[in-house]
């Protein structure tokens, strides 16, 4: 694996890990935001052939 596809799956995990937390702590605006960010990071990946597996997304 290289470096680029490490780090964007690490990205794509601590994201999924900051909503969980938004959604527990309530933080509507938060969770909004996390889900944004969850989302590019998905985009960019795709974009650039890196499967996202089901235990990551």
């Amino acid at each position: 694996m290289d470096a680029f596809t490490a780090g964007i799956l690490q990205r794509i995990r601590n994201t999924e890990a900051d909503l969980d937390r938004a959604r527990e702590s309530g933080d509507d605006f938060l969770v909004e935001v996390e889900q944004a960010e969850l989302e590019d990071l998905q985009r960019l990946a795709a974009e650039h052939g890196v499967q996202v597996t089901a235990a990551t997304a």
